[in-house]
């Protein structure tokens, strides 16, 4: 078996590893809101349950040359934002979200994505997407160098869940019905593939 110490890899080096070691990666699809009310989404892999309770995620959100992102800015501004799960029907329009545009340009409006009003956040979720949660900001953590940190880990506690019905079955998430993809490496995503069961032992 081969080994690494990554150490001596550079951090694109690192990167395609990672990437390509943890598969597949759920997207959580974030719309922000900036001091002039200009509404921001991008997509992150790097997402993922945190809690169940109190209902906790989390979004990594990497720095460019040092400097948030619009994302990580606007939550740590406004406290406040919306995830969406990525399916078949959004991810073309989703991917066309990760484009770098300038702060005060809306990256909905790029994709040609439908704003929809939030029940408890300012901020407003997409309509084309069956699961949204509002979110509030409960931590930010600074990762990397102290002098330079690489990422701003933001976790987030869910104040209201949106569910398209089709996906909602007494309690439960007909993943069969929301198609949700995954990230994989470089271009590549997945869709739900062959399921298997095992039981749990007791």
């Amino acid at each position: 078996m081969l080994s690494i110490d990554p150490a001596s890899n550079s951090v694109k080096e690192n990167y395609k590893l990672l990437i390509g070691s943890i598969i597949p990666r759920p997207i959580a699809f974030v719309t922000s809101a900036s001091s002039d009310g200009v509404v921001n989404a991008a997509p992150f892999s790097y997402f993922n349950v945190v809690s169940a309770e109190p209902p906790l995620v989390s979004i990594s959100v990497g720095r460019v040359r040092g400097e948030r992102k619009d994302t990580s800015r606007n939550i740590l501004e406004n406290k406040e934002f919306v995830i969406h799960i990525v399916d078949e029907e959004n991810v073309v329009k989703v991917n066309q979200t990760s484009a770098s545009l300038p702060p005060d340009e809306s990256e909905v409006d790029l994709a040609r994505l439908t704003k929809v009003e939030s029940s408890v956040v300012s901020v407003p979720g997409v309509k084309e997407s069956k699961i949204r949660m509002e979110c509030v900001l409960e931590h930010c953590l600074e990762l990397g160098e102290k002098e330079a940190p690489s990422c701003d880990l933001i976790i987030g506690r869910i104040v209201r869940f949106h569910f398209a019905e089709e996906v909602y079955e007494a309690g439960k998430i007909n993943y069969d019905k929301l198609k949700a993809v995954s990230r994989l490496a470089g271009n590549d995503y997945a869709k739900i593939g062959d399921i298997f069961s095992i039981e749990r032992p007791k």
